[in-house]
């Protein structure tokens, strides 16, 4: 296929960059050309090196950190040298708070301000919440925990509903980095091959998402829209920025200690319901059908016998309510189909698969009574939490004859995608691509933790898959009491800078205390502290700047 073909089709299956991205490159080259100039480095047009900037996953404290290394770098006239910004889970938030903003890079500052006054102030109330979480609902095909964790935890973080799409803003940046959001796969990731693991790593450009290492594309816009041999045979909305920080910040869609906290948001969504208006004029509705608190009492208690279960206590008591109103609501003509005495909450994983069953039995029965809003979105969530459904899209490679991409992307008709840092907490694959030819990568490491574990990880699992990157050998003295800046380089590789978030220089000897202060899942910032963050962050770059010009002029001789 030619490549002007190639570009006119929504999915592309290439390696070759998108040729808008191509575009904006030879653009923002010259940005990059002037300003290293300004820094009085030599460099001749036709060479003029790649820089890329990663931010890492970490909640709001890699929001609010890796917009203070961003005011550093604005600071230090460094910012208009980097040709991409990429990030992982809460660095997306950051990222999705600039780039609302035309040209934010040549405002920063004001820009900056803004976002601050926002995350200091006042939530998302709970009657705009459900109005999104209904949106969401019956706009598309697949509705799943994403939605919910966007509506129930996100904008408790981002304390707003980000409803633009990349694609509307995809010409107002012309002056800005080139932004790059990940995720994975959660097939490919749990596929036993090693294969399958570089093939998770999943980018969403302003023009395109897809599989990065794999070279399959499709645009933006049609990410999320059914397809059939290349064809989009039912177009589903664009996701929006909100629902795109859940994708990116989903870190709990793994492991079953964070079924138990969404469960609990999940609770207590439904109890701020029960309290607003609408929900009284909802059960005016039901008054010549069963009544609507019948329906409600049955989900409070399901959710409740749930967490009973992940809790390791006898939920009877809840399940003998739950068949008794369901009993009284069909007048003793259906039972549910799975008896307490098989519940053996001692063995986990049965509990599990028993829930998920009576979880499902229950949503069933309940809907021949209420079918409508917000019965319907309640039963949905529920039995998303039973399968732990997360990102469904449908699969836009379905049914493509194409030997290069793996075949179980062909066949599937859905795919589900989570947070990146499940993998790999930085987004060094979206920037090792080859055809982007980066020279120079700044890892802004916010993860919690390990500060060298996704460096580490990333040199493994590069190795492994014959990606050029350099060797990284940290001194054992550094692993407790990290230092401010890393350096590793190779032959044939782009060098990378290592930047832990919290180290001796900014932190001294507290640098528990700093870790403990700002943790991942706990209740969003205050003022007081979103400042003191940014300026623990910022100081990263400034007392290096230095050094960062030193390693610019080394990639460039």
């Amino acid at each position: 296929m030619s490549s002007s073909k190639l570009q006119e089709s929504e999915v592309r299956i290439a390696h070759s960059l998108h040729m808008k991205e191509e575009e904006f490159v030879v653009k923002r080259r010259k940005k990059v050309f002037h300003s290293l100039k300004k820094l009085q480095i030599d460099c001749s047009q036709d060479k003029v090196p790649h820089f890329a900037l990663l931010g890492s996953g970490g909640g709001q404290r890699a929001m609010v950190g890796l917009l203070g290394s961003l005011d550093q770098l604005d600071k230090a006239g460094l910012l208009d040298c980097i040709l991409y910004l990429s990030g992982v889970s809460g660095s997306t938030w950051c990222m999705a708070s600039l780039y609302q903003e035309p040209d934010w890079s040549t405002k920063l500052e004001t820009v900056k301000d803004k976002i601050i006054r926002r995350l200091s102030g006042p939530g998302v109330s709970w009657g705009d919440a459900f109005a999104k979480l209904k949106k969401y609902y019956y706009e598309k095909d697949h509705f799943s925990l994403t939605d919910v964790w966007a509506v129930m935890v996100v904008t408790e973080y981002v304390k707003e509903i980000d409803e633009h799409t990349l694609t509307e803003k995809q010409n107002q940046h012309s002056e800005d980095l080139f932004p790059i959001y990940t995720v994975i796969d959660k097939q490919c990731k749990q596929s036993k091959e090693e294969k399958g693991l570089s093939d998770a790593w999943f980018e969403i450009s302003p023009h395109e998402a897809g599989y990065s290492l794999t070279g399959a594309f499709v645009k933006t816009s049609s990410f999320g829209s059914q397809f059939d041999s290349g064809s989009n045979t039912k177009p589903q909305p664009e996701t929006d920025m909100l629902y795109l920080q859940a994708l990116c910040g989903s870190a709990v869609a793994d492991g079953d200690e964070n079924k138990k906290i969404l469960w609990q948001k999940i609770k207590d969504f439904f109890k701020h319901l029960l309290q607003l208006e609408m929900f009284e004029e909802i059960m005016e509705e039901y008054h010549k059908a069963p009544p609507a608190k019948d329906g409600y009492q049955v989900l409070m208690d399901l959710v409740d016998m749930n967490l009973a279960v992940l809790n390791g206590k006898n939920p009877s008591d809840l399940d003998q309510s739950i068949r008794k109103t369901l009993n009284e609501l069909s007048g003793g003509k259906r039972q549910l189909i799975f008896p307490t005495e098989k519940l053996n909450i001692t063995d986990k994983q049965d509990a599990t698969l028993y829930m998920k069953q009576y979880t499902e039995d229950v949503c069933n029965n309940l809907s021949s009574w209420f079918s409508c809003w917000p019965f319907d979105v309640w039963m949905s969530i529920c039995r998303c939490m039973a399968q732990w459904i997360w990102g469904r899209k449908y699969d836009f490679l379905q049914k493509m004859n194409d030997k290069t991409v793996p075949s179980t992307l062909l066949k599937s008709e859905t795919r589900d995608y989570e947070d990146a840092g499940l993998l790999l907490n930085s987004p060094y694959f979206s920037v090792l691509r080859k055809e982007r030819n980066v020279d120079l990568i700044i890892s802004l490491d916010f993860s919690e933790g390990d500060p060298f574990m996704t460096v580490r990880k990333a040199a493994e699992m590069c190795k492994k898959q014959n990606i050029p990157f350099p060797e990284v050998n940290i001194p054992s003295e550094d692993l407790k009491n990290p230092k401010d800046f890393y350096v590793f380089k190779g032959t044939n590789t782009p060098t990378v800078i290592h930047i832990p978030l919290f180290n001796v220089v900014n932190c001294g000897g507290d640098i528990e205390m700093w870790r403990d202060k700002y943790g991942t899942l706990q209740d969003s910032y205050s003022a007081e502290m979103i400042t003191d963050l940014m300026e623990v962050a910022g100081k990263n770059i400034s007392n290096n700047r230095e050094k960062l010009l030193e390693q610019i002029q080394a990639v460039i001789n």
